[in-house]
Formats: structure tokens, C-alpha cells, sequence
């Protein structure tokens, strides 16, 4: 390790990182106030957030990394199907129960198999 990241440089550096950071923060928190919300800018950053986590989640899907590339296409779709069916049941509220459903899925499937 660095000598300047042993001992009190250790702390000194976690201080200074976390300072930085809320400064940030409360400048952001400060300058929120003046944003409008509704404006083009924010509803086109809200479409391509959304973009992003969509293209994400296929991605994950269809072509996943390390222990999900072995479970096959059809239990990852399935499982994927079961979870939209229960978040689409009853819109409001029911995010966390299909987020809930397709991992307790994946995992009964790591398990069995």
C-alpha cells in the first residue's frame, strides 16, 4: 500500500472523499429547487432512463455473464413472464412482489438443479 494511505493518510482521505461528496450533494439539493420537474429535458432523461434499464434487463436475459449463463433461455424467459404476470395483476403496489417472485424463482431453480 501507499505510504500516504497508511495510518492517519488512511482517515484523512476517507474525510476528505466523504466531504466532497455531501458538498456535492447539498449543492445539488440547493439547485433542485429551481428545476422544473415537467420540462423537456427531464421527461427525455426520464425516456432514456428507462431505455436503459429496458435494454438492460433484455441484455441480462438473453445474453447473461457468470452463474446466469447457465440456466437456460427458456427457464430465464419463463421466469421473466411469471414475474411481468404478477407485477401486471394489480399495477399499483406490486413491484416488489415480482421482483420477489423472479428471484425466489431463479433461486428455487439454482437449488434444484
Amino acid at each position: 500500500m501507499n505510504a500516504a494511505l497508511e495510518g492517519w493518510g488512511l482517515w484523512i482521505a476517507l474525510a476528505a472523499a466523504t466531504l466532497g461528496t455531501y458538498f456535492c450533494r447539498a449543492i445539488g439539493v440547493l439547485l433542485a429547487k429551481k428545476i422544473n420537474q415537467d420540462s423537456e429535458i427531464f421527461r427525455w432523461l426520464a425516456a432514456v432512463t428507462y431505455a436503459m434499464v429496458a435494454a438492460l434487463v433484455v441484455r441480462m436475459i438473453l445474453m447473461p455473464l457468470g452463474l446466469l449463463s447457465t440456466v437456460p433461455i427458456w427457464v430465464r424467459i419463463l421466469i421473466c413472464i411469471l414475474s411481468i404476470a404478477v407485477m401486471v395483476s394489480k399495477p399499483t403496489r406490486r413491484l416488489v412482489p415480482a421482483l420477489l417472485t423472479g428471484t425466489l424463482l431463479i433461486v428455487a431453480y439454482g437449488v434444484i438443479r
